[in-house]
């Protein structure tokens, strides 16, 4: 059962026999969005310069255009250009991670308490310098939850990053972090899947992380299912839930992060511009797959939810083997 978000009106994208329509979503039912009820040519068009108010006149009319939510098949609600990830942006995720780095393998000589207080000391010295760490997505890896999540079979290690998404309004470029939530046109609920061990492969030493092919696997950021307007949310703290197979693994709130959205976007926005409809990810907090021993596997469900934004149900498949992917025969002696 689809699950309306609490704003007054979000906006969706739904299946229509082979083609996506734009739609208008309140409370429990859905209409189709055309250019003269948008105002605009398509939807990166109205997130430009989105005019809030236009809508709210369409959510009040009572015409037969409207249909139950649950009749249709949402997907992704937007279609970015640019797909910007944030980082180790969640205090306790990084201080997990770093307490893991610094205790690998048994080494170290700290007591617990010790490590903790390493941890946090970096991590202090990190919010301090004002420089959030991030990277680059591809567009074309944002799909709705009406797609199964395939599992490449190159690797064992996929696993889940619940984040709340910034969608793009008013193109921002060198913007203030006083002046960020003026680019915002709403927010979304993105889950970053990742494959850990294509983050640091072995095979490329000190030169960095391999983010594109751990990131970038068809299907790998399951998106949406809304759009819900910037003046119904409070980036700030809202809660970030995942649960798997009904299983809690994430539970945390936006209040966490150590850069927050307005740092972010202005950060990103002094390399290029962020356009109408793209999307910045602000970070996944603690409780990732890394972090309990247990990644994804064939037929796991993965539930997110983020407060005021609705909740997306991801279903995972086994991709079949082909290409590189497939094993390779031994050679004959």
């Amino acid at each position: 059962m689809t699950t309306p978000p609490p704003a007054p009106f979000a906006l969706a994208r739904y299946r229509e026999g082979d083609s996506v329509r734009l739609g208008l979503v309140a409370g429990d039912r859905i209409r189709p969005l055309g250019e003269a009820e948008l105002g605009a040519a398509n939807i990166n068009d109205f997130l430009a310069d989105p005019d809030w108010s236009r809508l709210q006149t369409e959510a009040e009319e009572t015409d037969a255009a409207w249909r139950p939510l649950n009749e249709v098949t949402l997907t992704a609600p937007v279609e970015p250009r640019q797909v910007l990830q944030a980082g180790a942006n969640y205090r306790t995720h990084v201080v997990q991670l770093i307490m893991a780095g610094l205790t690998k393998g048994g080494e170290s000589d700290l007591s617990p308490d010790e490590v903790r207080a390493k941890a946090e000391k970096i991590m202090d010295a990190r919010a301090a310098s004002g420089r959030p760490f991030i990277f680059l997505g591809l567009a074309q890896c944002v799909v709705g939850d009406d797609v199964p999540l395939e599992l490449p079979a190159y690797s064992d290690t996929h696993d889940w990053e619940l984040e709340l998404a910034v969608v793009i309004g008013r193109e921002a470029f060198r913007v203030s972090p006083e002046r960020a939530l003026d680019h915002v046109a709403g927010y979304t609920i993105v889950n970053d899947i990742t494959t850990r061990d294509r983050v640091f492969p072995p095979d490329v030493g000190d030169i960095g992380a391999d983010w594109f092919r751990s990131k970038n696997a068809p299907g790998f950021l399951p998106t949406g299912p809304y759009l819900v307007p910037a003046p119904f949310v409070d980036p700030g703290d809202l809660s970030v839930r995942l649960e798997l197979n009904g299983e809690v693994m994430q539970d945390a709130t936006t209040a966490e992060l150590v850069f927050d959205v307005p740092t972010l976007i202005s950060a990103a926005s002094q390399t290029l511009p962020l356009l109408p409809g793209d999307l910045l990810l602000t970070g996944s907090p603690a409780g990732n797959g890394q972090h309990w021993k247990r990644f994804l596997r064939d037929g796991d469900v993965m539930t997110g939810t983020i407060r005021g934004l609705g909740t997306q149900v991801v279903r995972c498949v086994t991709a079949p083997r082909h290409g590189a992917d497939a094993p390779t025969r031994e050679p004959v002696s």
